[in-house]
């Protein structure tokens, strides 16, 4: 049965102590964003490397994370959330040092794009500590009831890091280059980390650990409905400028700044309604709105037809990480919680790595419009698997109250 509302001045105290946690996922994406919009330009205009290269150099990093997630939820549950944290930034501030010493080692190029390369592997190492154990640390903090509420807060922080980070890493680039950039991410990992240091960890307790294997049979079918989902936001965050191209419209930035909005937007305006219904009903009404939002993207027949496509999009895929993390963390004992996160985001970091490959390949063959509807169906494919699982997750919870 869905969990009654929180009295506001309660609910915003939790809202407080959570976020008294999670400023270390946003040190954590602010340190991701800041190079984000600098390094393909300088490995490819400056080291005088091909686009290949280029995009080589940011993709290594989120490589990294998606084969560190296990690891990460793994030694959460062992030795607690906080030092987790701690060595996630620490992977954060030696990413500023690398680059630091790419910069140095510019006169040789090999050695310059290998030291960046060596940077980005630590940083998306750090962003799957620092992101796995500060959610797993909030949850510590205000208890699991409020599991959907800390991954929705997550989610914003994450977001509203990256959207931070890129242009201001454009402005202090140009400022000082990439030698007070480095200097910049460096900083910012290290306020983090001495704060994160003078924190009182979450009580721990020992743990008996579940066989990955175990833990995977039971993330699995939550994961796979996360990562048909997030087809519909690798579609748009990929290809939505060249969408606008192929049409000849003007205003793609603007499609991105109303998704963006739209999953913002939805997180901050409803962070209590998983807990009020349920994860399964929220992600089911999600998918629904999702699906209008690509579809109407895919029948466009002008361009702020495609924004309001591409909002809906964001508004429809803001809450399905959390709505169906809240089930899938809450299949495991609380002892294994940070393996079954952890398991569960790399559905995420899997979907958005192939999208982007398998969507190109679509619209080499059907046109760029069919990467859309193609996203479509396979949110649709998601929607039918909740429709599925809801009656016995009801009756579950039914007999459980």
């Amino acid at each position: 049965m869905p969990a009654p509302a929180l009295p506001e001045s309660s609910s915003s105290k939790t809202t407080l102590r959570i976020l008294s946690i999670l400023v270390f996922n946003f040190a954590n994406y602010l340190t991701i964003g800041l190079p984000l919009a600098i390094l393909p330009g300088y490995v490819h205009d400056h080291l005088g490397y091909s686009a290949f290269w280029a995009g080589l150099v940011i993709s290594l990093q989120y490589f990294a994370t998606l084969l560190s997630r296990p690891h990460a939820g793994r030694y959460a549950d062992k030795v607690g959330p906080k030092r987790v944290v701690m060595l996630g930034l620490s992977g954060c501030l030696l990413s500023g040092v690398f680059y630091l010493l790419a910069l140095w080692m510019d006169a040789s190029p090999a050695a310059s794009l290998t030291l960046l390369c060596v940077g980005r592997l630590l940083l998306g190492a750090g962003q799957s500590f620092a992101g796995t154990g500060s959610t797993l640390w909030g949850i510590g903090v205000v208890g699991s009831l409020h599991i959907g509420k800390v991954i929705s807060w997550s989610g914003v922080v994450t977001y509203g890091a990256m959207a931070i980070g890129a242009p201001l890493g454009v402005g202090i680039f140009s400022l000082g280059g990439l030698t007070l950039l480095s200097v910049c991410i460096i900083l910012v990992a290290l306020t983090a980390l001495l704060v994160a240091w003078r924190k009182p960890p979450v009580a721990g307790k020992p743990v008996t650990q579940i066989p990955f294997s175990q833990v995977l049979g039971k993330i699995l079918p939550y994961g796979m409905m996360l990562a048909l989902a997030s087809t519909g936001f690798g579609v748009i965050a990929t290809f939505i400028t060249l969408f606008y191209d192929a049409k000849n419209w003007s205003g793609a930035a603007f499609s991105l700044t109303f998704f963006s909005a739209a999953f913002v937007g939805m997180r901050l305006l409803f962070p209590n309604c998983i807990n009020r219904f349920g994860g399964l009903r929220v992600a089911l009404a999600c998918f629904v709105v999702e699906i209008v939002g690509l579809i109407l993207v895919f029948f466009a027949p002008t361009a702020l037809v495609a924004m309001g496509g591409a909002f809906l999009t964001g508004a429809g895929f803001s809450l399905v990480f959390p709505a169906l993390g809240v089930v899938a963390v809450k299949k495991l004992p609380q002892d294994n919680q940070g393996s079954a996160l952890a398991t569960y985001s790399a559905f995420l970091d899997l979907s958005l790595g192939i999208t982007g490959p398998l969507a190109g390949m679509l619209m080499a063959q059907a046109g760029i419009d069919s990467i859309y509807l193609g996203s479509a169906l396979l949110v649709f494919i998601a929607m039918a698997l909740v429709l599925r699982r809801l009656p016995r997750e009801t009756s579950a919870s039914v007999r459980t109250d």
